[in-house]
């Protein structure tokens, strides 16, 4: 199992900095003008993790892929701690002749075998659902 450090580092109020283990710097700040939360990151990681493996996916299965936008929306639990409770992936595919069984396939197999983010929100009980779009070009 690899070992992976990272660091956050109080700046002042409530903002921090986040150094992943890449060395990629992040902002983060309860005052959203100036930062990401803490929980938004974990949205963003979730639709990076499956947006990423939807494209790799598609791109093997040789489709003409030109763009892959991932809208997210999320619930939260009304109590502390106020956890995602369910978590809606919504693919926005753009290309040419892509075969939208390809596009069904590529969003299952991120989310039942490549998305480390989704395997370990979901097996901490967030209800995840996915559906997409095709944009022909």
């Amino acid at each position: 199992m690899a070992e992976l450090k990272a660091s956050v580092t109080w700046q002042e109020d409530k903002a921090f900095l986040g150094v992943a283990p890449s060395g990629h710097e992040v902002q983060l700040d309860a005052n959203k003008e100036k930062g990401a939360s803490p929980m938004e990151l974990v949205l963003l990681g979730l639709g990076g993790c499956a947006s990423y493996d939807v494209v790799s996916i598609l791109q093997k299965s040789r489709q003409e892929v030109t763009d892959v936008r991932c809208e997210l929306t999320a619930q939260r639990a009304d109590t502390v701690p106020a956890v995602y409770t369910d978590i809606h992936l919504h693919f926005i595919v753009t290309g040419k002749d892509v075969k939208e069984k390809q596009i069904e396939r590529a969003i299952h197999l991120s989310a039942d075998k490549y998305c480390s983010a989704s395997r370990m929100l979901v097996d901490g009980g967030v209800n995840i659902t996915h559906d997409y779009a095709y944009i022909a070009e």
